[in-house]
């Protein structure tokens, strides 16, 4: 991959913006738009934003439960299953 070629100023997405996104919807390669030789913002198919952002979300996830095991909030396997079926049996009552 040559993220040189994903690289493009605003100018050419103005004019060729229908050639853009065929070509991110193609390829699932985001393309960086510069404005005044610098980065500016990044254009990027439907299909991968939505995978970042579950990506994203898990990681969140991950690290949450990380800073609750170094706070020691806790459960043991044994515990949380007894209170699955402690609810499930409530619910067939």
């Amino acid at each position: 991959m040559n993220i040189s070629s994903d690289i493009k100023p605003v100018s050419f997405l103005k004019s060729h913006a229908a050639d853009i996104l065929k070509q991110i919807n193609e390829t699932h390669r985001p393309i960086v738009i510069t404005q005044n030789g610098e980065p500016r913002g990044v254009l990027q198919d439907p299909e991968s934003y939505d995978n970042m952002r579950k990506a994203i979300g898990l990681l969140k996830l991950i690290s949450l439960g990380e800073e609750d095991v170094k706070q020691g909030n806790i459960k043991s396997q044994e515990r949380v299953f007894k209170n699955i079926e402690k609810m499930l049996a409530k619910k067939e009552k």
